[in-house]
């Protein structure tokens, strides 16, 4: 089961609970990409601490890989660009043998 699912079934489960405060504003915290106090990482349980290094991982998986793809969108992006520069070029430049000035 992935992080996310895990947390959510534990917040449903323990709606008031300290953990289930401290996994959301965790939360709240990657999504918002704003700090989070480290002590409240020490101050949770042993599974609650796990179910959050679950979701570290989980969310800087998921930043490689979104990093990942804006690369290979923009190399992507670049080369097509340069192979419509190219192809441009080509079309401007005259052809030998064929003349259009009609005298």
């Amino acid at each position: 089961m992935n992080a996310i699912k895990a947390i959510r079934k534990h917040m449903e489960r323990n709606p008031g609970a300290p953990s289930s405060r401290a996994l959301a504003r965790l939360v709240a915290a990657l999504a918002e990409e704003k700090s989070y106090p480290l002590a409240e990482l020490y101050a949770m349980d042993y599974d609650t601490f796990e179910l959050a290094m679950e979701l570290l991982r989980d969310w800087r998986l998921d930043r490689y890989y979104a990093a990942r793809l804006k690369l290979f969108d923009f190399a992507q992006s670049t080369v097509i660009a340069e192979a419509g520069a190219v192809e441009g070029a080509a079309a401007e430049r005259p052809r030998p043998g064929l003349s259009t000035d009609r005298a």
